[in-house]
């Protein structure tokens, strides 16, 4: 039985993780707010599985390190699960630099902080396991995603970078990169609104339309999956004795990655995601 920590798991692909994997490991999930505790804790009573839930948020580095240094304490953390993440759509022009930060501070650095924390442990212990949960917007640039796809490329440069150094210590890196998933994401992503009311005078609306239309396209909605769906590639991943670096969840999600990963002048790309904007 490992002992588990996952991050960002109040609801969608966190909370699905926890519950799947409280069934035969020790998991630690974090949340932002009481609330979502509470829930999260009924959710694990009913589902008949014990669920250790810690209000933390991953921008707050001294909270971080402290249920890291608690987790070290009682044993170690065998699996990191970094699920933690926000959205926001917009294009470069009219995003607020703020928001630009906001969606790296969480989706990125968020998330380097919290693997610095559980790092030194696992190294010292000579084993471990961390699954970042990307998307194929980490993979592939999307029209209105300018921000998000800008934090997720920054994850997955990150961890494809130390994936060869952790591997010298017994620490095993793995992205999972999701397509559509029919959780609140969508429904918590900031900028939407403005995006869907752009305004008379919005240089981009037309294109900005042609995009949100292509959000429902029946193509696209026959990729989306169940949160359940991604944990379980998740628990997968967790009893692969040697885990590959990337793990796309889906056939709809290994088919859109692929465009990039064998476009090296990125003209495929570009001509695919033109499609989603123009007239």
């Amino acid at each position: 039985m490992a002992t588990i920590l996952i991050t960002g798991a109040s609801s969608g692909i966190g909370e699905a993780a926890a519950l799947l994997l409280a069934k035969d490991h020790a998991v630690t999930a974090t949340v932002r707010t009481e609330s979502a505790r509470d829930a999260l804790i009924a959710k694990a009573a009913t589902a008949g599985v014990s669920v250790e839930v810690a209000l933390v948020d991953v921008c707050d580095l001294d909270a971080v390190r402290g249920l890291v240094a608690r987790l070290e304490t009682a044993g170690g953390i065998d699996v990191l699960v970094q699920n933690a993440g926000t959205g926001f759509v917009g294009t470069l022009e009219q995003l607020d630099l703020g928001e630009l930060r906001r969606a790296l501070e969480v989706n990125f650095f968020g998330a380097a902080q919290t693997l610095q924390a559980v790092l030194p442990g696992m190294r010292t212990r000579g084993h471990g396991r961390i699954l970042a949960v990307s998307s194929v917007g980490g993979a592939v640039g999307q029209p209105f995603n300018d921000a998000y796809c800008a934090a997720k490329f920054a994850l997955e440069g990150l961890l494809e970078s130390l994936a060869p150094v952790a591997a010298t210590v017994g620490i095993a890196i793995s992205v999972i990169e999701p397509g559509p998933v029919a959780t609140k994401f969508i429904a918590n992503v900031q900028g939407l609104d403005a995006v869907l009311d752009g305004g008379a005078n919005d240089p981009y609306a037309a294109a900005k339309a042609n995009y949100m239309a292509r959000l429902g396209a029946p193509e696209r909605m026959a990729g989306m999956q169940s949160s359940e769906d991604v944990a379980q590639v998740i628990a997968e991943v967790i009893s692969t004795p040697t885990p590959a670096l990337r793990y796309q969840t889906s056939t709809w999600s290994t088919a859109f990655v692929a465009t990039k990963l064998h476009d090296v002048t990125g003209d495929a790309v570009i001509s695919m995601t033109s499609a989603w904007v123009a007239d």
